[in-house]
């Protein structure tokens, strides 16, 4: 058992200064008031930083010069481990418009790494990101292996998959999109040219979430107010790149004065560079050239982020008008629930489990438990 003190606790609805928390595995105990010493307890000094829940980034390809689609225990171990040092206790790794084999060859190692678990970040299920899109949005997406919607693909990952992005406007979408809410996975709109009324009406038979909103999708005119003015004008949840490359701050903020907060889900869609230096990668087999924290391809489209969660979550804060709590819950509680384990994960509350980090006063990542375990390594103070 641990009992960390001086800490500030990062709640969904409030921050408690000075406050403390019991935990082993679990969370035991949330204090307003430090308690005097307890028997057995290991006592840990929290530095007057803050102290929240781990991150969670339902929407990520890569980092540490790994793929998620190479399919192996290294490559995913080696993301595991580069996110951790960012704050990231989950994720959902995403994969990329592929050959089926290909496809199926991640989703394998995904949910057996799953099973067996990582020593860094925990896979919580896969993020399908196409290749049921649409080739005029394919963005940094290889177009070769784009296809109609296929329940043959994705039958024997029912209980793996998380999410599945997708273009709802193409043949077959409606009964896929169906079928799959029916087994409990989220559809999100993206890489799409639908129209608004046409997301209106998938939202009628099971659409309700959008993936790395603005970006890769119809936007908003006033006379066409396409997927991004559904999204703004309706009750789906949204993923936002909060890099500054994907999405200008200013709209940033504009998100947060639209959509109901609880709605709004950071995420890094990051590719293989993330947490490297400039220089040339690779994403779906395609050349990928990152320069000044902007990753592209080589006729200029952007090609996922090198953004970190913790630095998004820093972005976003000085975007907007937020409060930290209300920025962290993007990052944590927001995106738990979407993927429906907001009863497991994503808050400070008692007999959650203790995925925890330690935050400095500017939110630089400081200590990160897993499972009430600390994990160190060179990136710790």
């Amino acid at each position: 058992m641990k009992l960390i003190k001086n800490v500030s606790l990062i709640l969904p609805h409030k921050i408690i200064n000075n406050g403390a928390l019991l935990f082993s595995d679990r969370i035991e105990k949330i204090y307003t008031i430090p308690p005097n010493e307890i028997e057995d307890v290991e006592m840990i000094d929290g530095k007057n930083c803050y102290l929240s829940p781990g991150f969670i980034d339902i929407h990520i390809h890569g980092a540490g010069g790994s793929d998620i689609m190479e399919g192996t225990r290294e490559s995913l171990e080696n993301i595991s481990k580069t996110i951790f040092k960012y704050g990231v206790t989950s994720f959902l790794p995403t994969t990329m418009t592929m050959a089926d084999l290909d496809i199926k060859k991640a989703l394998d190692n995904i949910k057996k790494m799953k099973k067996e678990g990582l020593k860094g970040a925990q896979p919580l299920g896969v993020h399908l990101e196409g290749p049921f899109i649409n080739k005029n949005y394919k963005g940094a997406q290889p177009g070769k292996n784009i296809q109609n919607p296929n329940l043959d693909l994705i039958e024997e990952y029912f209980d793996l998959i998380k999410i599945i992005t997708l273009a709802p406007e193409i043949e077959g979408a409606q009964k896929f999109i169906k079928k799959s809410v029916q087994k409990g996975i989220t559809i999100a709109v993206a890489h799409s040219s639908a129209d608004y009324k046409t997301i209106k009406k998938a939202e009628v038979f099971g659409l309700d979430h959008a993936a790395h909103l603005f970006n890769a999708m119809t936007g908003l005119h006033h006379r066409k107010p396409g997927i991004v003015g559904a999204v703004l004008n309706g009750n789906m949840t949204a993923e936002l790149i909060a890099d500054y490359v994907h999405v200008d701050p200013a709209v940033l903020e504009l998100v947060t004065k639209i959509k109901d907060l609880d709605k709004v889900i950071l995420v890094t869609d990051s590719m293989e560079a993330g947490g490297l230096a400039d220089g040339e990668y690779s994403l779906g087999g395609q050349k990928v050239f990152v320069k000044d924290d902007e990753a592209r391809l080589e006729d200029g489209t952007i090609a996922g982020s090198v953004l970190t969660l913790d630095q998004a979550v820093r972005n976003m804060l000085n975007a907007t008008k937020l409060n930290i709590n209300e920025v962290i819950n993007m990052a944590t509680l927001n995106p738990a629930k979407r993927i429906g384990l907001d009863h497991e994960i994503g808050q400070l509350k008692e007999g959650l489990k203790s995925d925890l980090i330690l935050l400095s006063k500017d939110l630089e990542v400081k200590k990160v438990f897993l499972s009430g375990k600390e994990v160190r390594g060179d990136f710790y103070c």
